[in-house]
């Protein structure tokens, strides 16, 4: 009896799932790690806490003008990126654990795994910082499309400038201080991005904010192709 031929999978298709298992495997190893310790967690939620409370009593954010208290929360977002988006590749170096991932994965995986975890992370965070700023400063939300958007990419925007920076300050010296120089002026159009599309999604409403929504999936797509294109670099180094 004949029977048709099994078509065997491509190896374009057995490397691409090579790839994905690779890229899951570092993204798992991070979660772990952060599970085990909650040392970045813990740190960027009571800096978010701590940052609300100031600028609510010291500043009065309750009573400013809806435009500049919509926007204001991304300051806060900023900063508390700064303050543990660099350790998804510096805490490699500094437990001596880089040149171990170079014999085991490839340095896209690598990339694609700290990329994920640091998209991860910070969505976490920022649903948590959103859903405290919104009841602290009696915000409505005007625009849910808007506010996903706004979320969701600017999330895939701060993760891209920070988990590129990290990966090439990760060999430096005072790696901290060269991360903040280094992605400070990345950050600020973007954070200008978001704080325009933050009035539409809390004051204004519609979809007047398009040209910025289109800018901002462009700044999201460029700042993560140039980090897995420069990655390369410093991975053969």
């Amino acid at each position: 009896m004949h029977h048709p031929p099994i078509n065997k999978p491509s190896k374009s298709l057995n490397l691409a799932m090579q790839w994905i298992r690779s890229t899951l495997t570092i993204l798992k190893k991070d979660l772990q790690i952060e599970l085990r310790t909650k040392f970045a967690f813990n740190m960027v939620l009571a800096f978010v806490a701590a940052a609300m409370l100031l600028v609510l009593f010291t500043l009065r954010a309750d009573q400013l003008e809806p435009g500049p208290k919509s926007g204001l929360v991304w300051i806060i977002i900023l900063f508390s990126a700064l303050s543990a988006l660099s350790r998804s590749f510096i805490a490699e170096t500094d437990r001596k654990t880089f040149d171990l991932l170079r014999i085991y994965a490839e340095g896209t995986t690598v990339y694609s795994g700290k990329l994920l975890y640091n998209f991860l992370f910070t969505l976490l965070i920022n649903i948590a910082t959103f859903t405290g700023y919104i009841f602290l400063m009696n915000l409505d939300i005007q625009s849910w499309s808007a506010f996903l958007v706004m979320l969701f990419v600017g999330t895939a925007g701060l993760s891209g400038v920070a988990t590129m920076t990290a990966a090439v300050v990760s060999q430096a010296d005072r790696k901290g201080a060269i991360f903040s120089v280094l992605s400070i002026p990345l950050f600020m159009p973007l954070v200008l991005l978001l704080s325009d599309i933050s009035k539409t999604a809390f004051i204004s409403g519609g979809d007047g904010s398009m040209n910025n929504v289109t800018a901002l999936i462009g700044f999201a797509g460029v700042t993560i192709t140039a980090g897995v294109l420069l990655f390369d670099y410093i991975w053969e180094e």
